[in-house]
């Protein structure tokens, strides 16, 4: 058979690889998003910042992404966080605690032209500030349009993580609507151009919220998080 039949959209085992992942890990994933992922604080404003605690793995990307579909399926919870069809309509920061193991961070989009110009700069001065000085935060997943690759409005994002020094990770999203040869070629694009950035993860995430493509594999990279914390404070007890 050939390599690209054997997947049900048609890509290559090189796009889509099969799940390789330590016993161990996938085991931890499989507890982790079994638990209740619980809705914590919303800050409009960095003065809202809830204290730092567990480990935080952050979501950002442009409006109409689909970061919130993404976080509701990954926890499982159609309605965790609010999908709307009108771009720009999360306006502040959202906080969910994973089981008392982990926080999920939903950013504002960013990119909204109809937004005001008072509201873009709020929203800007907010997510900056939560990027740059956030002790806890172990990761920002950079969501990324299948369809459409890295556009203008990603790269000051980018350029600020990388000056910050903030671990970051592309996660592709809406990868069901995307045809297999235009996404092994956006693919192809974006990892030349995150092997120029600093602080990018050289990895790129896959998925759609649709058909849970690469949510499996999502799951385990969070896990590790959590995973290498726990481990951390038994450590720091001993």
């Amino acid at each position: 058979m050939d390599p690209e039949e054997s997947h049900p959209l048609g890509l290559s085992a090189e796009i889509f690889p099969s799940p390789a992942s330590e016993l161990g890990l996938a085991e931890a994933a499989r507890r982790l998003f079994a638990d209740e992922a619980r809705f914590i604080a919303g800050a409009s404003n960095p003065a809202a910042l809830p204290p730092e605690g567990l480990p935080e793995i952050a979501f950002v990307g442009r409006s109409n992404v689909g970061k919130s579909s993404l976080v509701n399926a990954l926890t499982g919870r159609r309605m965790l966080a609010r999908i709307s069809n009108t771009p720009g309509r999360t306006r502040q920061i959202n906080f969910f605690d994973l089981g008392g193991s982990l926080m999920l961070v939903d950013l504002p989009g960013y990119g909204y032209a109809d937004a005001s110009k008072a509201a873009i700069k709020s929203w800007n001065v907010l997510v900056r500030r939560y990027l740059q000085t956030r002790a806890t935060l172990r990761r920002a997943c950079l969501l990324i349009d299948s369809r459409h690759g890295i556009k203008e409005a990603d790269r000051p994002l980018m350029r600020m993580l990388d000056e910050s020094g903030v671990s970051y990770q592309i996660v592709l999203t809406k990868t069901d609507k995307t045809a297999a040869g235009e996404l092994s070629k956006i693919l192809a694009e974006i990892t030349a151009e995150i092997a120029t950035h600093v602080a990018a993860h050289p990895e790129v995430h896959l998925t759609s919220s649709v058909d849970r493509r690469g949510i499996t594999e999502l799951h385990e990279m969070l896990a590790g998080f959590a995973v290498s914390n726990e481990k951390s404070g038994r450590k720091a007890h001993r």
